[in-house]
């Protein structure tokens, strides 16, 4: 039989016993005093029997949970004295106690944990760090039932060593003034004698001196860490923004809304990497290149097939087009608009309230602030081969402009990197008709998702006419001119591939350097360290974005924005955590690969119990009237749970229909609610519905449905 089936069992029958005989009924105050007498006269016959027992008896109830422990705790000063009474409830009273906890978290945790875990990280990350403080509150706070407090701390990540130590503690005054009125028990008539609201209210009083003592050594941290600084009298601003892409328009913004005075300075563009040289370029540069891939493939769809012919400039006009149509919504005179001041020029943090700025006019401009937020952005990594700084390479950063001024696209194509960015481009300029060579040193593309997904990549770009070269090490680069090439290293040797652009797409940095970062001593690894709060060593210094990390996505930058902006305005009322837990994001290759929550690979490296849904697009019908059967639905969801840990969809918009997917893990909705909403026919979101029925078949009440079909074989005699 289960192990954990026998303890809750002998628990029950303990409960059961307790009921049928009363037990109860020896734990009142009119007993304890009127068998007074008797149990002070065996105790000086058997002193340490009395103790023995007394022990046992206190831990076993304290153990089990049953009320009486504060009568006990009187009969200990009644009977041992206010000495040897203390220490015996203090040890009893903390075994007792740590008892109850580690049966709650043998019988309940893992179960509590796995249906509500998501719901529970935030509980469990407070209690991994500052579970010592919330016990000892509640301990000094006897308006909290003890045996709530065992339970519930059960089912929490606390230590067991740091809850016997902080239990012991805890307890021990409270402990004090019971067994102290016990040794004048004939004076006490009710608990509330004891209890009185007076001496409660010191309690709670005391129950906050551990979060005064935080809050204290907060202070003290915040003194030392701006000591060497004298703070302005007045300010200039509320709020200095650096950097003018997703995370600081969005800080900026808020800012703005809340009538702060707010002052946004940018350097170079407005709209930071996604609006010039991210996002809207390379989602223009796919539209072309799709509709070049449907016009070569037309007999698809029951049309003659023809050879697009590429006007690469206006290919690429059109791409600098549509970024002159978004730039309004990022520009200096929308912001002025909306009441940020706008400065064009280069931030250097001085001091903590001070910002200094290199004007692109000339003039140097210092600001003091109340709070200041670093949005600076990533840049492109450029790895440190031989020969690359003068062959030419170009980036994701800088190919726009250089391809801009080229009437014919390079023939010959290299990319260097096998992740989102190089994938993308890889499969937009194959499809425009250029040689393209992928080269990514890893065993597959797209190495943050799972196996069949990156095969399904790999297909996907193979069949655009990409070589891609999985396992292949750049070494360095050769020649000049037309006769440039990159040599790379792979398990048959080494190989030369010529190319006639070479565009380094190895992933992005944060811009770390020139923000006077590093004179203050905040500390920067491969972002800008910050707490749960995005503030860096400086509580009035935050950072955002592609800076911060640990995601590199304008709508993660937007989000990371909010928490940042509130916090640097408001933190002084109320601070908020900045929430990961949700966090979608899409690769925008034919087919897409959109994600989010857990991957198959991410459960097992951490150990979480799953099991997989899946439903292909080749049974849908909108797939199939498309021709865009390719992809999958696949959903994770705890075993026999239809709560949503992680969805991947690979299929043509697989973005927009994962936001159904986001928005149920963000409510904790799962998939018996996505199934019972109703989605339009025909479309791809049914997909969705479908995966969904597909967990919910696969968990059908079997035995249920039997007893169903009697039913119905009865109805027809």
């Amino acid at each position: 039989m289960n192990k954990r089936l026998i303890l809750l069992l002998l628990v029950a029958l303990a409960f059961g016993a307790w009921v049928y005989f009363d037990l109860g009924d020896w734990l009142t105050l009119e007993a304890l005093k009127s068998q007074q007498a008797a149990i002070d006269g065996y105790f000086r016959a058997n002193p340490l029997l009395v103790a023995g027992l007394f022990f046992v008896v206190y831990v076993v109830l304290t153990a089990l949970s049953v009320p009486g422990a504060a009568i006990l705790t009187l009969a200990a000063g009644a009977i041992f004295g206010l000495y040897w009474g203390t220490l015996i409830v203090s040890f009893a009273s903390t075994i007792g106690a740590t008892f109850a906890f580690l049966a709650s978290r043998y019988l309940f945790r893992d179960a509590v944990q796995a249906r509500f875990g998501d719901r529970l990280r935030r509980v469990n990350d407070g209690i991994a760090r500052d579970g010592a403080f919330y016990l000892f509150s509640l301990r000094l706070v006897p308006v909290f039932p003890f045996f709530a407090v065992n339970l519930l701390m059960g089912l929490t990540p606390i230590r067991t060593v740091t809850y016997f130590w902080v239990s012991q503690l805890g307890m021990f005054l409270g402990t004090v003034i019971y067994v102290n009125a016990g040794t004048q028990l004939a004076r006490i008539d009710a608990l509330s004698d004891i209890a009185s609201p007076g001496l409660l209210a010191s309690f709670a009083a005391l129950g906050l001196l551990p979060w005064l003592g935080k809050w204290i050594m907060a202070a003290i941290k915040r003194r030392r860490v701006y000591g060497r600084f004298r703070r302005p009298r007045r300010y200039d601003r509320n709020l200095v923004v650096i950097g003018a892409g997703a995370a600081g328009l969005v800080s900026s913004y808020i800012a703005a809304t809340v009538k702060a005075k707010v002052t946004l300075v940018e350097a170079s563009k407005m709209g930071g990497d996604c609006l010039n040289y991210g996002c809207v370029p390379s989602k223009a540069l796919i539209k072309s290149a799709r509709i070049a891939e449907q016009m070569r493939h037309a007999d698809r769809y029951g049309l003659v097939a023809a050879s697009p012919q590429i006007r690469f400039r206006s290919v690429m006009q059109r791409i600098h087009d549509i970024i002159a149509a978004i730039e309004p919504h990022d520009s200096v005179e929308r912001y002025t608009e909306l009441g940020v001041d706008v400065v064009q020029g280069y931030a250097r943090i001085v001091d903590p309230w001070t910002v200094e700025i290199a004007r692109n006019d000339g003039e140097v401009q210092r600001l003091t602030t109340r709070a200041i937020v670093v949005a600076a952005g990533a840049e492109p990594v450029v790895p440190d081969l031989p020969g690359l700084a003068e062959s030419g390479y170009l980036t994701s950063d800088t190919l726009w402009e250089a391809f801009a001024a080229r009437d014919t696209m390079p023939q010959r194509i290299v990319i260097l990197g096998g992740g989102p960015i190089g994938s993308e481009l890889s499969q937009a300029f194959a499809r425009l008709g250029a040689d393209v060579a992928q080269i990514e040193r890893g065993d597959r593309l797209l190495p943050r998702e799972d196996d069949e997904v990156s095969e399904l990549a790999r297909d996907a770009l193979e069949n655009a006419g990409v070589e891609v070269l999985t396992g292949h090490e750049a070494l360095r680069v050769e020649g000049i001119e037309a006769d440039r090439r990159l040599i790379v290293r792979h398990a048959g040797g080494e190989r030369a591939i010529a190319f006639d652009a070479l565009i380094v797409a190895v992933g992005r940095k944060a811009r770390l350097t020139g923000y006077g970062l590093e004179d203050l001593g905040i500390e920067t690894q491969r972002t800008v360290v910050t707490d749960e709060y995005l503030a860096t060593v400086y509580p009035n210094i935050y950072a955002a974005g592609d800076v911060a990390g640990p995601y590199q996505f304008t709508h993660s930058a937007a989000h990371q924005a909010w928490y940042a902006s509130v916090n640097a305005l408001f933190g002084q009322f109320r601070r908020f955590k900045a929430d990961y837990r949700v966090i979608p994001w899409t690769t925008f290759i034919d087919p897409e690969v959109a994600r989010v929550g857990l991957s198959e690979a991410e459960a097992v490296e951490k150990g979480v119990a799953f099991e997989v849904t899946r439903y292909p697009l080749h049974d849908l019908d909108r797939a199939i009237a498309d021709s865009a059967t390719t992809g999958f639905v696949k959903v994770l969801t705890p075993p026999g749970k239809d709560r949503i840990l992680g969805v991947t969809i690979v299929g043509e918009h697989a973005g927009e229909l994962l936001a159904e997917y986001v928005l149920a893990m963000k409510h904790g909705l799962g998939l018996g609610k996505i199934l019972g909403t109703i989605h339009t026919y025909p479309t791809m979101a049914e997909a969705n519905k479908y995966a969904a029925g597909e967990w919910k078949r696969a968990h059908a009440p079997e035995r249920l449905l039997k007893l169903v079909g009697r039913y119905h074989d009865w109805r027809r005699g």
